[in-house]
């Protein structure tokens, strides 16, 4: 185990991002905390509410693409939502953090930010995202506020159970509900069928993640799915990423998306096939460039879910 915080190649803080070097140096601590300089994390959490949105798109074709205006507002919900949820994380984990190579640097473990600054920051990002969640309409405003019960919970789950991402898919994947909701009355089959996709899809991806840490978990007690499954994960994946492809599949099928949205799906389906077939479990850098790679995924299937909304009918 490296020890913690005695090598800047194990640190997952970015040495040269655009981000930190634009803001004063007072605020880069911030920056850090709420991940704005690792963007990956924010699409991992806004493409399924761009999934959701532009699903529900298909079923009002007076509409000639889904609202930019929604596309936009989810997108800096996701950059505020991920920021309080990582300070939340991060606020939660901090004993933990300072013992891993990789997050010893992290601004709370590091001495940078205070407890209470932090849990001051994590407020002010909660309540941007939550006049940007009054933007919609009523039933999306009770939907998302539901998603804070798994925020709140998912940094305990690594402490009771060696599925954590199992919670991180429920969570990371409620803006699937959000964004159907923000266009559609009622949360319907294409939608929950669309979230339980996202929740396999989330399995595989943050399990890639997971084997980054798995040697200093082990040594300090933290559970995840690498340590559960160990050299057994690429045959897990297949069936992870397996059903993440059919239950999109069977998402579009439902919502009566058009021929176009068949070859994409094929598309992102050899894109998660490559994954799992050029993963290496053992080296970090290679689990975290595979585990960036979903972005492309994600935007796939976006493609994927408007072309179907061109196309039908």
């Amino acid at each position: 185990m490296a020890k913690a915080g005695n090598s800047a190649d194990a640190s997952d803080i970015v040495q040269d991002s655009p981000v930190l070097r634009a803001l004063p140096p007072s605020l880069r601590p911030y920056a850090r905390l709420a991940r704005l300089d690792r963007a990956i994390g924010t699409w991992l959490l806004l493409l399924p509410c761009w999934w959701g949105l532009s699903l529900a798109w298909i079923g009002h074709p007076a509409l000639p693409l889904p609202s930019p205006w929604y596309f936009l507002l989810f997108g800096i919900g996701a950059v505020v939502m991920r920021g309080a949820g990582c300070t939340w994380n991060d606020i939660t984990d901090r004993d933990f953090d300072a013992k891993v190579a990789r997050t010893a640097t992290r601004p709370i473990p590091a001495g940078e930010i205070s407890v209470k600054m932090a849990a001051l920051f994590m407020v002010a990002q909660a309540l941007v995202g939550l006049w940007l969640l009054l933007q919609f309409n009523r039933e999306t405003v009770i939907v998302g506020i539901a998603s804070l019960a798994l925020v709140a919970a998912y940094p305990f789950m690594k402490r009771i159970t060696y599925w954590p991402q199992a919670w991180l898919g429920l969570t990371f994947n409620w803006g699937a509900l959000v964004g159907w909701s923000s266009m559609q009355p009622g949360i319907a089959a294409p939608a929950l069928v669309l979230y339980a996709a996202g929740f396999f899809w989330t399995l595989g991806y943050d399990t890639i993640y997971a084997h980054q840490d798995k040697e200093d978990d082990a040594l300090i007690g933290v559970k995840s799915t690498a340590l559960r499954l160990g050299d057994g994960t690429t045959k897990w994946l297949w069936g992870f990423y397996g059903m993440a492809v059919l239950l999109i599949g069977a998402a579009g099928w439902l919502a009566s998306a058009g021929w176009a949205f068949w070859p994409l799906l094929a598309l992102s389906a050899a894109h998660l096939v490559r994954q799992i077939l050029t993963v290496k479990i053992d080296d970090p850098a290679d689990c975290l460039a595979h585990f960036k790679s979903n972005r492309d995924f994600g935007l796939i299937v976006l493609a994927a879910i408007i072309a179907g909304g061109i196309t039908t009918g």
